[in-house]
């Protein structure tokens, strides 16, 4: 009796080769796009760049918009975690450490922003969960293959 290998279920990684190859990059583009696109905020905070309003004017409106006080403190830390977390991402150097920073300072946004509700439009809190859980993942995973994190052996 002959056996049918049309029915055969198939263990390989479906579709085309090139996607196989080129998978083992998909982490790294999150994390360093995660990076980069937080880094500019950070700047907005800390050095008034890309249309931001430096620390000292973003302190202010963190005390008397948001009642953060003092508020210099609280931007400055958000830029912070922002700006060299963000750099630590793009480089994966104390990856971990950097999405843990990114994933409190995003639990304080939430917490500010869930009144709006969900949607980004109207000031709500889709953004920052968006960010919070991308830093999930990332904590999560680490600095992986192609970070400093591995170059220098680093396992936090």
């Amino acid at each position: 009796m002959s056996q049918n290998t049309d029915t055969a279920v198939s263990t390989a990684t479906p579709g085309p080769a090139i996607f196989q190859r080129l998978s083992v990059l998909s982490y790294p583009l999150i994390r360093v796009t995660a990076g980069l696109l937080l880094m500019p905020h950070g700047a907005q905070k800390l050095f008034g760049w890309f249309g931001g309003y430096g620390l000292e004017a973003t302190g202010q409106f963190f005390a008397d918009s948001l009642g953060m006080t003092p508020g210099v403190l609280f931007a400055l830390m958000a830029g912070l975690v922002e700006f060299f977390g963000g750099l630590a991402l793009v480089l994966g150097l104390l990856t971990r450490p950097a999405a843990l920073g990114v994933m409190v300072l995003m639990g304080v946004a939430l917490s500010v922003h869930i009144p709006n509700g969900f949607f980004w439009t109207n000031g709500g809190l889709e953004y920052p969960l968006m960010w919070g859980l991308v830093a999930l993942g990332i904590f999560l995973r680490g600095g992986d293959r192609f970070s400093l994190d591995a170059k220098l052996g680093l396992k936090i």
